[in-house]
Parts: structure tokens; C-alpha cells; sequence
């Protein structure tokens, strides 16, 4: 049996969608095969093993519950254990970083990881960073030969008349977005220059670079990709607007949109969808799984939007559904992905037994 530390919360601004995707996690974990181990970490950054029940990350007061104890990580290379304030250690071998937003799924985890000498399942530091970085993924994927939107970069301090001159020269309407965040925190559809300066704004909140970028004509699409050398994919997924963007109120509560998964589109024309999300995949140095997301536009191009590697994880998520429709249930994926992880930790440590780590932050 292996050991999962699974790792929850943190300081992001998707902590509440964090708490939901480890409930969801733990809950169907094959307890024949993995025994979790609960940590979570505060939106303080307080870390604290959390032996309690499921419902307490439901309702979120997970950290109030007296069976909470501070724990913290031996950083010593190899060392791989977790330490209690009441004296225990806990051993682990692996971690896997189910992520959602900075501090987390951007890389940071991931090279903390790494310099402890820890393998983890999933995307790696590099395509962990790519993905949460807008401007640089975009470069990769158009020297992979797939279309990106126009757009346009500023650095915290750029002058507003240059702001303003580049949204006029790609038109409006258009959207202003953090380089770096997750969820569509921060991002904003300017449908006219007196809009511009509030989206500036906001974008900068959330990160020192903002992105202006082209609205792409048509509606977004999704798809799953599951594997390191070989690869599985799910079923191309499709995002429906009835007004606005997809943002993050609409991600998580559906109140205008709605998501058709299998897409609505020709069986060709998700082919190619699939197998350009595969090209933007290796393009970025992912690993294990991540969703990859895009637009098809009334002409029937495809351009690429970002990808996610760390994607929403709860049984209602589009990642899992992307999978179920593609013959593979929640329970099996999760196994698929802990299974694929090990792999790669018998090349890295030369065994077949141990513990992981499962972070969801």
C-alpha cells in the first residue's frame, strides 16, 4: 500500500476550488491500493496535518478542527519526510502536485520539490511555469506551428497612452489579462477605451505584466490529455456564452454558459483538436496529464488559449468529465494518473515501493 500525502489550500486565490478537488481526491482514492495523509495549508501559509473528516474542506473550517497539527517539511536532500509539531515523522517518496493558481500549480512547489529530491507526478517545474505564464507558452506553441491571439505585453509602470495606442491598433472589443493567474483572475473584456484603464487596473493586481489580447471570433473548446511518452485524450469539450467571458464566477457556478462535452462539432474537426492540444502538450514539456485549452473560430481555426496543468479536479470538473466521455471514470483516472506517476518514480529511485505526496493547493 502507498502512502499519499495529500496537500491542500494554500495562499492562492483558488484555495476555495483547492478544498473541492481534494475532497473530491480523497474520497476516491482506492484505499485497497493508497492510504492518504492530509495537510493542508492556510491561506496564511500555515501548514497543518488535517486527519479529519471530509466535510470540514466542504464547508472550509478544515483548519479550526482540534485534530489539526502544525507540520512542516524536512528540506534536507532526500530526506522525504514530513514533520510534526508532536514529534512524528512521516516518510514520503513522491509528491504530486494537484495544484490550482500561484504558489502552486506556476512551478514554485514543483522546484521546491525538486531541490529536496522528490520526484514529482505531473507537470514538471519548467511546464509548470509555462503553463501559469501566458506570454511564454504562447511563444512555444507558435513555434509549434498552432496559431496564438494578437496581443500586445506591459510591464507594472508601463504609461497608459502606450496601453491605450496598442488596444486601438488590435481593436476592440479585446481582453486585458494578467500574464501570470489562474481562473481568469483578473482578466477583463474592454469593449471600448473608456473601459481600458479599470481592466489596466485590475490586471495589475494580479501580476507585474498584463497582456492585451485579440477577442478570437467563435467559442473556446477543452481537451484532456492524459500520458507522458504515449498519450490519451479526452473528448474535446465546449464552452457556450450567452453573454461575456468565461470568467471565473462562470467557471464555478454556470450561470449563463453551459458546457457541452462531446463538443458540438464535426468528429474531423475534434481530431484535429486533439492532436494540436498533443503538439501544444509536448511543446511545453508536459507530463502526466493537463488540459489544453483553445478557440475555434467561425472559420474553423483553431487557436490556442493556455493550458492548464494542474486543472480543476472534482467529479463535476472538465478535465474528469473529458475522460469520462472518453471511456474513463474518476476513480480510474485518478488510479491512471497515480500509476503514471509511478513510473517515472521507479526510474528516478530504482524501486517499486513508497510513499507519494498529492498536493492540492
Amino acid at each position: 500500500m502507498k502512502t499519499i500525502l495529500v496537500l491542500f489550500g494554500g495562499c492562492s486565490t483558488e484555495y476555495e476550488v483547492s478544498l473541492q478537488s481534494a475532497c473530491a481526491i480523497l474520497g476516491h482514492m482506492d484505499a485497497r491500493q493508497y492510504a492518504p495523509l492530509p495537510v493542508g495549508i492556510t491561506r496564511e501559509g500555515q501548514w497543518r496535518y488535517f486527519p479529519g473528516p471530509l466535510f470540514h474542506l466542504e464547508t472550509g473550517d478544515w483548519q479550526d478542527q482540534p485534530s489539526c497539527v502544525p507540520c512542516t517539511l524536512s528540506l534536507d536532500r532526500g530526506a522525504r519526510q514530513l514533520l510534526l509539531s508532536d514529534g512524528r515523522r512521516l516518510p514520503f517518496d513522491a509528491v504530486f502536485p494537484v495544484l490550482h493558481g500561484k504558489n502552486g500549480e506556476d512551478g514554485t512547489v514543483q522546484g521546491l520539490f525538486e531541490l529536496m529530491d522528490v520526484p514529482a507526478i505531473g507537470c514538471g517545474t519548467l511546464a509548470s511555469a509555462l503553463g501559469m505564464d501566458k506570454v511564454r507558452a504562447h511563444l512555444l506553441a507558435s513555434q509549434a506551428g498552432v496559431r496564438v491571439p494578437k496581443s500586445a505585453v506591459f510591464s507594472r509602470g508601463a504609461d497608459l497612452a502606450a496601453i491605450t495606442q496598442a488596444a486601438e491598433t488590435l481593436g476592440y472589443p479585446l481582453f486585458v489579462k494578467p500574464v501570470r493567474a489562474g481562473s481568469s483572475f483578473g482578466v477583463s473584456r474592454a469593449a471600448a477605451p473608456d473601459q481600458l484603464p479599470a481592466a489596466v487596473e485590475e490586471a495589475f493586481r494580479h501580476d507585474r505584466e498584463l497582456l492585451l489580447e485579440e477577442a478570437v471570433p467563435g467559442f473556446e473548446v477543452g481537451c484532456a490529455v492524459l500520458g507522458s511518452e504515449m498519450l490519451t485524450v479526452g473528448a474535446v469539450d465546449e464552452i457556450e456564452l450567452s453573454e461575456g467571458f468565461f470568467s471565473y464566477e462562470e467557471k464555478y457556478t454556470l450561470k449563463t454558459s453551459r458546457i457541452h462535452c462531446p463538443a458540438r462539432i464535426p468528429a474531423e474537426k475534434a481530431a484535429e483538436i486533439q492532436a494540436v492540444a498533443k503538439r501544444i502538450y509536448r511543446a511545453l514539456d508536459c507530463r502526466v496529464f493537463a488540459r489544453v485549452d483553445l478557440f475555434l473560430t467561425p472559420a474553423g481555426e483553431i487557436v490556442f488559449n493556455e493550458v492548464n496543468t494542474i486543472p480543476g479536479f472534482t467529479v463535476h470538473s472538465r478535465y474528469p468529465n473529458m475522460m469520462r466521455q472518453a471511456g474513463v471514470d474518476f476513480g480510474d483516472l485518478l488510479h491512471r494518473i497515480l500509476q503514471l506517476g509511478y513510473r517515472m518514480i521507479e526510474v528516478v529511485a530504482g524501486n517499486d515501493d513508497g510513499c507519494f505526496v498529492f498536493l492540492v493547493i
